[in-house]
């Protein structure tokens, strides 16, 4: 029978049962590449508390990525300003360097084909060190809770998962992102309609989206908030990042994506080894300038 309690009250059980089976403890990693403060419109946690975590835990280097929107509709659409992200992000670097942390000013995009060419002139007018590219679920999407059950009735699962991964190969094809966050982030919505094992058993769905991050050479972030939400797996899970991997795929980062600090650097040992199986020895990120190589210590 389908857990019909809010999504919120299911996941901070699965967050729970994740701190207690360890996911809470990495140490000792090179970087954390996706992480959002009270500059995003949906989380809570304050720059500081992250950095004094980081120093720590020996988590050298973040990038703190705050949401931006271009739908007026969505949350974060005007919600921070440039000049304050980037204000709060230089400072707290110059802060804590001789505390030997890094920190780059990065953001998180939500991308949408009908407005590409406002992201392209806005990040021209406004340079970022490292910038993620994702599609969310907006209040007019199908995979919304009021309209995903309709929506799934009677489709396909190929057609279920079209829309959403046809904007994902957009925000691949457009050049614009070093990374694209959340590979396969619909998954949290599905649930229980279609189940993480339903994609994990139709790999060709897949096909499309990790061809245009090869033929672009956009990065794969392996995202570890699916670990704390509904799908209890990465986005992407194991089995695509491999694949990424067999297509030729070579740009791979990882992100914990936290919104609070008490998700700060959960599951990152475990995207950490799944990385390092896959057969990469270095994460791809960018400093602003080019993108660097930085190299995965072994994972604790």
């Amino acid at each position: 029978m389908a857990d019909t309690r809010p999504r919120a009250d299911i996941e901070h059980e699965v967050w729970k049962a994740g701190l207690a089976a360890g996911l809470g403890d990495a140490r000792d990693l090179p970087l954390d590449a996706h992480l959002h403060t009270i500059r995003s419109p949906d989380a809570d946690a304050m720059l500081e508390a992250y950095c004094a975590l980081a120093v720590e835990r020996g988590i050298a280097e973040l990038a703190i990525t705050d949401h931006v929107d271009f739908d007026p509709t969505m949350p974060a659409y005007g919600f921070a300003s440039f000049a304050d992200r980037e204000r709060d992000v230089r400072e707290a670097a110059a802060r804590w360097a001789d505390r030997g942390l890094a920190i780059r000013f990065g953001v998180e995009v939500t991308y949408e084909r009908r407005a590409e060419n406002e992201i392209r002139a806005w990040l021209a007018r406004h340079p970022h060190d490292y910038v993620i590219g994702s599609v969310h679920i907006s209040a007019a999407s199908p995979y919304k809770a009021s309209n995903v059950a309709s929506f799934v009735a009677g489709r396909s699962l190929a057609d279920i998962v079209a829309p959403y991964f046809d904007e994902v190969i957009g925000a691949a094809r457009s050049g614009l992102f070093d990374t694209i966050g959340h590979l396969d982030f619909v998954k949290r919505y599905l649930v229980p309609h279609v189940l993480p094992a339903d994609l994990a058993a139709a790999p060709e769905l897949y096909e499309p989206v990790l061809e245009a991050l090869v033929e672009s050479g956009t990065a794969l972030e392996v995202n570890v908030s699916g670990l704390r939400q509904l799908p209890r797996e990465t986005y992407p899970a194991a089995p695509i990042v491999a694949r990424y991997r067999a297509l030729g795929g070579g740009h791979v980062t990882i992100g914990s994506d936290a919104h609070r600090t008490e998700w700060f650097s959960y599951g990152l040992s475990e995207a950490y080894r799944l990385v390092t199986a896959a057969g990469y020895d270095a994460l791809a990120f960018r400093r602003g300038e080019r993108r660097v190589a930085v190299p995965i210590r072994n994972p604790t």
